[in-house]
C-alpha cells in the first residue's frame, strides 16, 4: 500500500482487486458525506466506441450535496469543475484509486470564497483514502 501526492491528486495503491477497490471506495466515499452521482466504465467505453482494449478502469463523480451547495453559492460557474472525479484502475495486480485535489481544482477559480470549501472537502476526501485497507 502506497499513499503519494501529486499537484493535483490525491493517491493510494490498495494491493486489491479492482472490483473490490471500487467497492471499498465508494463505502469510504459514502462514509465521508460523498455520493457517487455518474461511474463511467473506460474499459467498456473504449471497447464500445473504439474496440480498444484496456484495462479496468472506472471514474467515479463523487458528490458532498452540502459542500457543493456552498460552492455553487460562492460562484455559480464552479459547476463547471464539480462533481469531485475519483478514479480506480487495476495495476499490477492490485488498484489504485486517485480522487482531484479539491484545493487545486477550486484554485483556477481564484475565488477566496472557494478556499475553505476545498480544504473541507481535501480533508473528507484524505480521510477517505485513509480508510481504504488493503
Amino acid at each position: 500500500m502506497t499513499d503519494t501526492t501529486r499537484a493535483y491528486a490525491l493517491r493510494k495503491r490498495l494491493d486489491l482487486p479492482y472490483a473490490q477497490a471500487v467497492e471499498q471506495v465508494t463505502a469510504a466515499l459514502k462514509e465521508q458525506g460523498f455520493g457517487v452521482l455518474t461511474e463511467i466504465n473506460v474499459q467498456a467505453t473504449l471497447k464500445q466506441k473504439l474496440d480498444a482494449d484496456f484495462r479496468q478502469y472506472v471514474i467515479l463523480g463523487a458528490c458532498n450535496p452540502t459542500l457543493a451547495h456552498q460552492a455553487l453559492t460562492a460562484e455559480l460557474e464552479v459547476g463547471l469543475l464539480l462533481p469531485c472525479n475519483v478514479i480506480v484502475y487495476e495495476d499490477d495486480g492490485g488498484s489504485v484509486v486517485s480522487i482531484g485535489d479539491p484545493v487545486a481544482i477550486l484554485g483556477v477559480a481564484n475565488n477566496t470564497g472557494l478556499e475553505a470549501i476545498g480544504q473541507e472537502a481535501r480533508t473528507r476526501l484524505q480521510q477517505a483514502l485513509h480508510n481504504l485497507t488493503d
